[in-house]
């Protein structure tokens, strides 16, 4: 069966994003090029990209011709590669599936289509970012790993990554990696049988 992985930088206390508008609420991310490679090494194991309507429009307008840019970085080119093989998921009640290649949008009944897809072909499911629609899959209990990337801040307030949870979720710590930067990933499993 295939995982959905959360993939996801995050403050020490715990936000996604901080209240500054578009790409600025991401402006405290801490990035490394040790953190580059090891990020763009993970997600070569993964075939699908899953993300909310925001966080997809916003990949959407960079990835797919990142490549082509003058003076790509090795990360731009690897990564738009992978971006444009890759099938994407995206959650949206408003988005039209016409214009998006290799994209199936899921609207409506989000744990029987993602259930669906789980026990489909192919190899990992990576949530990036997406607080929303990691909101909503964590309300359904349909994240399987979290790999959250610790980033050396505190922003005091924003978008927080853990919202709403009523049940208590058992974890197993799998792997920790220090990059350059100061960011700390940690690579949690649930334990579902807990």
């Amino acid at each position: 069966m295939r995982k959905i992985v959360s993939f996801v930088h995050v403050s020490l206390d715990g936000f996604v994003a901080s209240t500054d508008e578009g790409m600025a609420s991401l402006g405290w991310i801490s990035l490394s090029d040790d953190l580059f490679e090891y990020v763009e090494h993970r997600i070569q194991q993964a075939d699908t990209a899953l993300y909310g309507r925001n966080t997809y429009q916003m990949m959407e307008s960079y990835w797919p011709t990142a490549a082509d840019k003058p003076n790509p970085t090795r990360h731009d080119i690897e990564h738009s590669r992978w971006y444009k093989n890759a099938g994407k998921i995206v959650l949206s009640k408003t988005l039209q599936e016409k214009n998006h290649v290799n994209t199936k949008i899921i609207s409506s009944n989000l744990s029987d289509e993602l259930n669906k897809l789980k026990q489909g072909a192919g190899s990992e499911i990576l949530m990036f970012g997406s607080p929303t629609a990691t909101h909503a899959l964590m309300a359904e209990n349909l994240i399987d790993e979290y790999w959250l990337f610790i980033n050396p801040i505190l922003l005091g307030q924003g978008i927080p990554l853990f919202k709403n949870i009523k049940d208590r979720t058992a974890l197993t710590l799998v792997k920790s990696k220090i990059f350059a930067s100061g960011v700390v990933c940690l690579h949690y499993k649930l334990n579902r049988d807990q």
